[in-house]
């Protein structure tokens, strides 16, 4: 057979381009039937790990990849396709991707014969059922799984580049205002904007809602971050839609992407992390996350990466610490919280707040969160026999609540542990605040109901406000230590603490504080309504047989 002339390789490849103008969305393959030399997309070669776009013999190659159950049938049709007997090819089967998951594809192709009858190039496309197409139909961009496409692309080869992601805020008032109609003429807009001043930089994609994202191998962070401003600047001067003038707010989070010991879904979930900062904390200015060197010379995305691929695994490396929460009085532990920590042979012991304020936007979560909930409640049965009346908290992220069959899936864990549901307490943490206040109240209701109790975690911070306990139905009210910290000595701080034991007593709330870490605080917090302490005056977070251990910590002078 011989090998391909740079001739006819041009020809391939001229022939390929061709049909890859009209194949958006589908995997092109072409063969050279004489040689059988063939050119194949290279988003085939990266999402299904082949050795080159150009091989030899690429139908054997593409045939190791067959699920063996559809491997006879692949290899008969492409049999035909080689002795003549047949000129098409048009068949379903399950290939194997290199994350070692198989994807159901259709393939299509037809023989091309040359002036004199006889089959000189074998061509047609894959159909990937998972990835639905590459484009936009609204914007006319490429989509979410062009994106990832892309971002895989780019981790296989080692390419740095810079990542952003930006969206249009409140867009939700602009549909209600105006109609969708007019809201999807915005999108286009804004896409085609982005288009048409940085296309020429990098890749402008449109991911869900009013998300965009830019992948760009040539911008710095600065000169992203400088575009984005004057982007912002732009839409908010308004911009004149169909007869009325405008105005947009933008969010932006960003990022470098410069390690590649990593996946496209941490990539993803540190960017998205950002953007919701920029969204939720910032007013839209722009955030970047900082891939920094954590203590064991390892960049902090590798180190979320290694985190986030340990849940499928069974959760491996996480483990529960709990701190007591005492009897105001007595001083006696009534309960504790379970609090969530990672380590590993690599990196040791990671501190929380290095990873779950990104693992709590990442859709693995609600999985985290329910082994922390089995796990904690099968550990605190071990109290019982000598504390009948201890409460377990447990705290719960929004990407958890939002969920339909959240408390359902807390009953079925409840069941399974044989657990009492009037020895739990479930803590909302302070990105619930993202819900739906009438989801919220209805989860609440819903767990109460069973006799689970309800704790508003961080009172007198970031969402938990007065607005807060007036609309939920609470058990708990969770006094955050930012507002004690102080109070030997500020007057002030004893006048909230009054206020907020007031507005407690009010709604029918008991009163913990946290953040307790001197006889005089406790001593002083005791003049006012406060049922619970927690904190390191009594105890560190302790593994549950130090728990187990644990006696009342006597009066210090």
């Amino acid at each position: 057979m011989g090998e391909i002339t740079e001739e006819r390789k041009k020809l391939l490849d001229s022939l390929f381009e061709v049909i890859s103008l009209i194949s958006e969305g589908n995997y092109v393959y072409i063969c050279d039937m004489e040689y059988d030399y063939s050119r194949w997309s290279k988003a085939a070669v990266d999402v299904f790990d082949l050795p080159s776009e150009y091989m030899y013999r690429a139908g054997d190659i593409w045939e190791e990849h067959i699920h063996p159950e559809d491997r006879e049938s692949y290899h008969r049709s492409v049999e035909e396709i080689f002795s003549e007997s047949s000129n098409r090819h048009d068949m379903q089967y399950r290939a194997l991707k290199a994350d070692g998951k198989y994807a159901v594809c259709t393939c299509r192709g037809v023989v091309i014969k040359n002036r004199a009858g006889i089959p000189a190039y074998f061509t047609g496309v894959i159909r990937n059922h998972g990835l639905q197409g590459h484009m936009d139909t609204l914007t006319g961009l490429r989509n979410q799984y062009s994106f990832f496409e892309d971002l895989q692309s780019r981790i296989k080869d080692n390419t740095p580049c810079c990542i952003c992601m930006v969206g249009i805020r409140k867009f939700t008032e602009i549909n209600e205002v105006y109609g969708y109609h007019f809201g999807n003429t915005v999108l286009q807009r804004f896409g085609r904007y982005l288009y048409d001043r940085v296309g020429d930089k990098g890749n402008i994609y449109r991911l869900d809602g009013t998300k965009f994202a830019l992948i760009s191998d040539v911008l710095t962070v600065e000169e992203a971050r400088n575009g984005y401003d004057r982007l912002r600047a732009y839409f908010r001067k308004g911009i004149e839609v169909d007869g009325a003038d405008i105005s947009l707010e933008m969010n932006c989070g960003y990022l470098t992407l410069d390690e590649f010991e990593v996946n496209d879904q941490t990539i993803y979930a540190c960017l998205n992390f950002a953007y919701g900062e920029s969204k939720n904390r910032r007013q839209g200015d722009a955030v970047r996350f900082y891939n920094d060197v954590t203590d064991e010379s390892r960049h902090r995305i590798e180190m979320l990466n290694t985190i986030r691929l340990s849940i499928p695994s069974g959760c491996e490396g996480f483990y529960l610490l709990y701190q007591p929460v005492v009897d105001a009085r007595s001083e006696k532990i009534s309960g504790a919280e379970a609090l969530l920590r990672w380590k590993s042979d690599d990196y040791g012991v990671v501190p929380p707040d290095l990873f779950i304020p990104v693992l709590e936007t990442d859709p693995q979560f609600p999985e985290l969160g329910r082994w922390i909930l089995r796990t904690a409640l099968t550990e605190a049965k071990r109290m019982f026999e000598d504390n009948p009346d201890f409460v377990v908290n447990v705290n719960l992220s929004y990407t958890q609540l939002e969920r339909p069959d959240f408390v359902d899936r807390v009953k079925m864990i409840l069941q399974d542990t044989d657990y009492p549901p009037d020895h739990l307490c479930l803590e909302l943490t302070e990105r619930c605040r993202l819900l739906d206040i009438d989801l919220l109240k209805n989860a609440i209701t819903n767990l109460r109901g069973i006799g689970i109790k309800v704790a508003l975690d961080d009172f007198g911070t970031g969402f938990a406000s007065i607005g807060l306990v007036k609309a939920l139905p609470l058990d708990t009210i969770k006094i955050d230590r930012s507002f004690v910290s102080e109070i030997e000595h500020d007057n002030m701080e004893r006048q909230l603490i009054r206020h907020f034991t007031d507005l407690a007593a009010t709604f029918g709330a008991r009163v913990c504080v946290e953040g307790i870490e001197t006889s005089a605080m406790r001593d002083i917090l005791r003049e006012y309504s406060v049922n619970s302490f927690q904190g390191y005056y009594y105890s560190k977070p302790i593994v549950m047989d130090e728990l187990l251990k644990w006696e009342p910590k006597t009066a210090k002078v």
